[in-house]
């Protein structure tokens, strides 16, 4: 057969910025968020690596665009919703924070190059929105939604590796058998540090961040 000319074959599509961001949920879904590299993006979308970088400048960029690309899915209408504030609050921050932990290495990633897209700053306005309901000052709020948030990230970015189960059983002896001639007060409360389920610990700390925004005072 004779070679054929690049002439007969089929286009590819034009490159776009949405184009490479669907392309990664995709990879990421189908072998895990460590298989997202430049290489392998441009190998799937049968191009150079080099041509990615026109829409998406490194790798923290293109997981922030992924991350935006899922808050898309979150529910926000807790925020038009009747009832407490501050459980609607906690509810939307709860979903965030779930959203993460199905995909902990992107909570890890946004930890230090969070996204900036619309379903991003869909997410920021919600949360803004509901502190204003609250009363919450508007300094205090701006503060306050980076805390929210942080936690959220953190607790999901925390479970991106687990700690295998004997290093808690040697964290929980350690606490259980120290002296209160030494450390008294972790002595006084002992196991009481690791109790308690994830959930409800997550949920004491968003209250807590939200309770705390709303009376602490904010020196400018």
């Amino acid at each position: 057969m004779p070679p054929r000319s690049r002439r007969d074959r089929p286009a590819k599509p034009a490159l776009t910025r949405e184009s490479i961001v669907g392309t990664a949920v995709m990879l990421m879904g189908a072998e895990g968020l460590n298989r997202v590299t430049m290489r392998r993006l441009a190998q799937e979308l049968d191009t150079g690596a080099a041509s990615l970088y026109v829409y998406v400048r490194n790798t923290a960029e293109l997981h922030a665009a992924i991350l935006d690309d899922l808050l898309g899915g979150l529910d926000l209408s807790p925020v038009k919703a009747a009832g407490d504030w501050r459980t609607r609050l906690e509810t939307i921050l709860r979903s965030y924070t779930a959203l993460l932990l199905e995909h902990p290495g992107l909570a890890q990633s946004a930890l230090v190059a969070r996204p900036s897209g619309p379903n991003y700053l869909d997410l920021c306005e919600a949360l803004l929105a509901l502190l204003h309901q609250g009363g919450v000052p508007v300094g205090q709020a701006a503060w306050g939604l980076d805390l929210l948030l942080q936690l959220g990230t953190a607790t999901a970015a925390e479970h991106a590796i687990e700690a295998p189960d004997e290093d808690w059983r040697a964290l929980d002896s350690a606490v259980r058998d120290i002296s209160p001639a030494t450390h008294p007060h972790l002595a006084a409360i002992g196991a009481d540090l690791l109790s308690g389920p994830p959930q409800a610990r997550l949920s004491w700390g968003l209250q807590a961040v939200i309770d705390g925004t709303l009376h602490t005072l904010r020196e400018h």
